[in-house]
């Protein structure tokens, strides 16, 4: 069963004095990276882990984001998406020295197995010291969803799994629906996100659904909308609006609207996160970059999917708004 709120009383968004964002999994590391400024991000990349000079960091293809808030000395923290594998997740968390009894909660941000692969056996490790009230927040009942993708060949579909509702039922994770915005301890979610902008739905993958369309109702594949995708997104006091889109399938500007809207907040302080935009056609990526320029960030964090003809484009348009991402970065937004 999955608790749905979406008939909750009218929504108000937390605010934070302080928030940390730390890399637990990404694709690329590098070790010895030079120390970075920027006006508005604290900024901590990683080379050696004291102490443990016979291991390292490792990457994938995936997304993990350890995210630490403040509120008047209270602080709070989640962990949105856990890679593709649990060896990987479970590897960096505990390289970086991260605390699972200090996890208010767990966000998934969508269904693709490269943002869940690693939360059953993440939580089947640790799920010993976490809290016991432990929640997943998810955008909705289709997060559950089998996904399917096209094989090697480009002529068969093959399965991509879906994400274990079993396992984690019997670990005690409450899942909790928030396709409307959820106020969490800290950060808030959008809820489902709207599709406004010139952006179309990317991400390849396909799902078989029960009801709505001929095909449907055939039990064929149907290209996967992402209804269930949502951001997490934190409002910094003095700062603004930081945005988290783990891969943005809805498009990073629908996102970054939706999460302003619901918000209530004209000002945007950061964007963080994947974009999904590694395949996107150049004028569909300087489209892009126009809109997210005319949002005016003061910062901007491209991680995962981003792709680096975007990452190029916009340190064009906005050289001193892009920060380098790295595998075990630590990026922190207020005083």
């Amino acid at each position: 069963m999955i608790l749905n709120l979406d008939t909750r009383a009218p929504f108000a968004p937390p605010v934070v004095d302080r928030l940390s964002v730390r890399v637990v999994v990404d694709s690329h590391y590098e070790r010895f990276l030079p120390k970075a400024t920027h006006p508005v991000v604290g900024i901590e990349h990683v080379g050696a882990i004291p102490g443990r000079q016979m291991s390292t960091l490792a990457g994938e293809w995936g997304l993990s984001l350890h995210l630490e808030s403040e509120y008047r000395g209270a602080r709070t923290q989640h962990l949105l998406d856990f890679g593709y594998t649990p060896e990987i997740l479970n590897r960096n968390f505990d390289l970086l020295g991260i605390d699972p009894a200090k996890i208010n909660g767990l966000i998934l941000s969508h269904g693709h197995r490269d943002h869940y692969g690693g939360l059953v056996g993440f939580v089947n490790q640790h799920r010993t010291r976490m809290r016991e009230d432990l929640a997943l927040y998810v955008g909705g009942e289709t997060i559950f969803r089998e996904k399917w993708v096209r094989g090697r060949d480009d002529k068969e579909v093959v399965s991509w799994g879906a994400l274990d509702r079993t396992a984690l039922t019997a670990q005690n994770v409450v899942p909790v629906c928030c396709g409307a915005p959820l106020a969490l301890e800290g950060p808030f979610t959008t809820g489902q996100v709207e599709r406004t902008s010139f952006e179309k739905v990317t991400g390849g993958t396909q799902v078989r659904y029960e009801h709505y369309t001929d095909a449907e109702r055939r039990g064929q594949l149907v290209k996967d909308e992402h209804q269930d995708e949502l951001g997490t997104c934190f409002i910094v006091q003095g700062r603004g609006l930081v945005v988290i889109s783990s891969c943005g399938h809805t498009g990073i500007v629908n996102t970054v609207r939706t999460a302003m809207k619901v918000a209530n907040v004209s000002k945007l302080h950061a964007v963080i996160g994947g974009f999904h935009l590694g395949m996107a056609a150049p004028d569909y990526i300087q489209h892009t970059v126009d809109e997210l320029a005319a949002l005016n960030p003061d910062a901007i964090v491209p991680m995962h999917c981003t792709g680096a003809n975007f990452i190029q484009a916009m340190r064009q348009r906005m050289p001193d708004r892009v920060v380098a991402n790295n595998l075990g970065s630590r990026f922190t937004f207020g005083a």
